[in-house]
């Protein structure tokens, strides 16, 4: 990247992104997405931290074959109908679940459809935080909320080295963010990798690109991106191993989709 374009781009992250409002920035890194199949998306479908506190793979086994037969029998638990119609041909499903629309804390796991066994989980369940104000259906520039649906995952970056993922990573020193959220805990690195949720943005571009398709006021720079240590402006946040094995993991030949929101939205 062009160090005027990095530079120009960074200012937009700045003035659109996680340090809205002053207090707290890590989240609307850039609200565009591609791939959602949600009538706010523009794309096919709709809908911390440094310490490692996910269960990761290992839980997974520990919990037994039995679980993941029992998984593949009844599809991906928590998901409804409406949903599950949402999803269409994917066959990964990054599902991040909350209790309740105000939630700014949830659960999310990685799930993978195979030919024969059908739905299986293939990592986590890894806790997660989402809009400091919880859920949105009709989610709107800074009103710290996370909007709710099911949206693609087709494009990647970040500040750090391409951790090994297949899809397009694009990497620049636009992606450093710097200041504090809203508990006083830095928010460096929270841009080191992040993945693109399609939420009103245009697929198959670099998440920097800021294209809205449905407007401004629609809000923009929708990831998933390391964890700050707080509630997110809109973004859904990880620990940071965890954003580096989900990218590992997503394959975009498996048309990976995430669908997220309070666990009443995703059973309907």
């Amino acid at each position: 990247m062009r160090p005027l374009v990095a530079a120009a781009l960074a200012a937009v992250v700045l003035l659109t992104g996680c340090t809205v409002g002053g207090d707290e920035g890590g989240d609307e890194g850039g609200d565009d997405g591609r791939g959602g199949s949600t009538a706010a998306s523009s794309g096919a479908r709709e809908p911390g931290a440094d310490k490692d506190t996910g269960s990761g793979p290992d839980a997974e086994n520990r919990s037994g074959a039995g679980a993941s037969r029992r998984e593949a029998r009844r599809g991906i638990p928590g998901l409804g109908p409406r949903t599950l119609a949402r999803i269409g041909d994917a066959r990964q499903v990054f599902v991040v679940g909350a209790e309740g629309p105000d939630a700014n804390r949830a659960t999310a796991a990685l799930y993978e459809r195979h030919p024969t066994q059908g739905w299986q989980r293939t990592a986590g369940p890894w806790p997660t935080r989402n809009g400091r104000k919880g859920w949105t259906d009709d989610h709107r520039m800074n009103d710290l909320r996370t909007p709710t649906g099911v949206y693609g995952l087709t494009d990647a970056g970040g500040l750090r080295p391409d951790p090994g993922t297949r899809l397009p990573y694009d990497r620049g020193p636009a992606f450093d963010i710097r200041g504090e959220n809203a508990e006083g805990e830095p928010l460096r690195g929270a841009f080191d990798h992040v993945v693109a949720i399609n939420y009103n943005r245009v697929p198959g571009r670099t998440p920097l690109d800021w294209e809205t398709p449905l407007g401004i006021d629609r809000g923009r720079g929708i990831w998933i991106h390391v964890d700050h240590g707080s509630g997110t402006q809109g973004c859904v946040s990880l620990a940071r191993p965890r954003v580096a094995e989900l990218l590992r993991r997503l394959d975009p030949a498996a048309r990976p989709v995430v669908a997220m929101g309070p666990e009443e939205f995703l059973a309907r």
